[in-house]
């Protein structure tokens, strides 16, 4: 059966998008399940002791939950901004996603995870010693993310050792401003959204939005490399 035309086509193919994100964003906290729970008791509890306990096993669970779970996110990202899928399981294909990637996501997790701990212990510690450091680290917080969101993209469209991708993570990362800045902008205008404006956004949409935006940027950024590349050598 054909998708309708016109308006109800339009109408059609907006629901199929939202039911696509949301479903994704939703197997997304259901595997991060674990942390979504330790990091819901935090708020909750609020104290400076019990924030500790359950940080230190959510920091343990990050390279082993988060990382494989969002990785597999990226994929499904990929999948819809190549169009390789028309109908099917998206439980499957995420399923399928995350299988593949686990082991590397792993290792990516444990090596991101030492590096965003380092960097949280040099903000707290210099958030009442040091101003301009404090900036400083701050703003290589946004570079951190934007470095991470990177990896993503690259683990789920090359097949690469992991210090390859890691190594491309970071030139692209330092070397595209443009796609810095698009990364960078989008991911916090939804991250803003979600948590001051629009609260549904959390549990539908603010994951795999910004996934899809993201891997959208590095793709359209790849192209412009490649077709650099083919014009350089004709």
């Amino acid at each position: 059966m054909t998708n309708p035309g016109g308006l109800m086509g339009g109408l059609y193919a907006l629901c199929e998008w939202f039911m696509r994100f949301a479903v994704v964003n939703l197997l997304w906290l259901l595997f991060n399940f674990p942390i979504v729970y330790l990091g819901f008791n935090m708020l909750v509890l609020g104290k400076v002791e019990a924030i500790f306990i359950f940080l230190i096993p959510m920091i343990v669970l990050i390279p082993f939950v988060f990382f494989p779970a969002t990785t597999a996110m990226f994929g499904m990202a990929r999948e819809w901004v190549f169009k390789d899928r028309e109908g099917g399981s998206l439980i499957k294909a995420y399923w399928q996603y995350y299988k593949e990637n686990y082991k590397r996501s792993i290792v990516n997790g444990l090596v991101f995870t030492a590096i965003w701990l380092v960097w949280a212990v040099d903000v707290y510690f210099f958030y009442e010693n040091n101003v301009y450091l404090f900036i400083f680290f701050l703003t290589m917080g946004i570079v951190l993310f934007v470095f991470t969101i990177n990896s993503f993209s690259i683990t789920v469209h090359y097949e690469m050792t992991v210090r390859e991708s890691l190594k491309n993570a970071f030139f692209i990362t330092v070397g595209s401003p443009v796609l810095f800045l698009a990364i960078a902008i989008s991911s916090g205008m939804i991250i803003y959204m979600s948590f001051n404006v629009l609260l549904f956004l959390l549990p539908f949409f603010t994951g795999s939005l910004i996934a899809f935006l993201s891997f959208a940027a590095f793709y359209s950024r790849y192209l412009k490399i490649t077709q650099a590349g083919i014009n350089s050598e004709s």
